[in-house]
């Protein structure tokens, strides 16, 4: 396999072992983060470099990716005097894992090409557990060449990985991928009432169903835990509105009424209102409880 210089901008629950993939791998990482504490916990676990600034790691490298939190972080990672782009060097390509707007990534495009660096938009999907197992799914916007060189480093944590389409389809896709969960997530909290309250043993029919048409990542995972009241883990519902948020507004410029991603949305709001914003997106089934006791 290519090795390659590889920088990695982001080291949270899914960038601190993506990166550490990339290292295992054989390639050299330079990683930046804005708790350099966290950049020294992770060159002290798997080598490689840290820099203060992501100008300073994106110089030299192939690639730079970047899994940060939302459209503003990746901008202030990118844009600017200390922003990956003033010392990326020609032909380089720059990833941006984070989940963002088509229009993010649709000027980030045209950013890169006015500097003679190739992008690529490659939100993923697979949670922290995907992240740290190497089994994260990659939906990608942009070139078939960059594309092709960036999918080198790129199955280094992913077990699927599309090329959907010119720079957005990737973030496009991974709307569609928000809206999934939401759907599933309600019928699962739905489900649940009725499996409970017919006195079902509920791991006894996560066993049954999920090897049958109504199977599904979130059944096997999280149905149990939502059974026993477990959410402090997983995905939380302060960057599933987020990705909700992103999902109405495209819906919006497609003139589309998402009416149970509308309904999740609000009861994921209730649910922030309550504290519960750091609680795993499974934490639905509070909210869908309290509205059927209202009942």
């Amino acid at each position: 396999m290519n090795k390659l210089k590889i920088t990695f901008i982001g080291l949270g629950v899914m960038g601190y072992p993506m990166a550490g993939h990339l290292a295992k791998a054989g390639h050299s990482i330079t990683v930046y983060n804005r708790s350099s504490a966290k950049a020294k916990k992770w060159v002290d676990e798997f080598s490689g470099n840290m820099e203060t600034t992501p100008a300073q790691a994106a110089k030299n490298a192939d690639i730079v990716c970047v899994c940060v939190g939302n459209d503003d972080d990746v901008r202030s990672v990118i844009h600017g005097e200390t922003g990956v782009l003033s010392s990326m060097k020609q032909g380089s390509i720059l990833v941006d894992h984070t989940t963002t707007s088509a229009l993010l990534a649709e000027e980030l495009y045209s950013s890169c090409k006015n500097n003679n660096v190739h992008f690529v938009d490659a939100p993923v999907s697979g949670g922290q557990a995907g992240a740290e197992n190497g089994l994260l799914t990659i939906m990608c916007g942009g070139d078939q060449s960059p594309f092709d060189k960036a999918s080198i480093a790129m199955n280094c944590y992913a077990k699927q990985i599309q090329l959907m389409g010119v720079a957005g389809q990737g973030q496009r896709c991974k709307m569609v991928n928000q809206i999934c969960i939401a759907g599933v997530l309600q019928g699962l909290s739905e489900a649940l009432m009725l499996a409970e309250a017919s006195h079902l043993d509920i791991p006894q029919v996560v066993q049954t169903l999920q090897h049958g048409a109504a199977g599904s990542w979130q059944m096997a995972n999280r149905l149990e835990t939502m059974a026993k009241d477990e959410f402090d883990f997983g995905f939380a519902i302060d960057w599933m509105r987020k990705d909700l948020g992103i999902c109405l507004d495209e819906a919006k410029n497609h003139k589309l009424n998402l009416k149970m991603t509308n309904e999740v949305d609000q009861y994921y709001a209730n649910l922030q209102k309550q504290g519960l914003g750091r609680m795993d997106t499974s934490v639905l089934v509070k909210a869908i409880n309290t509205c059927n006791k209202t009942l």
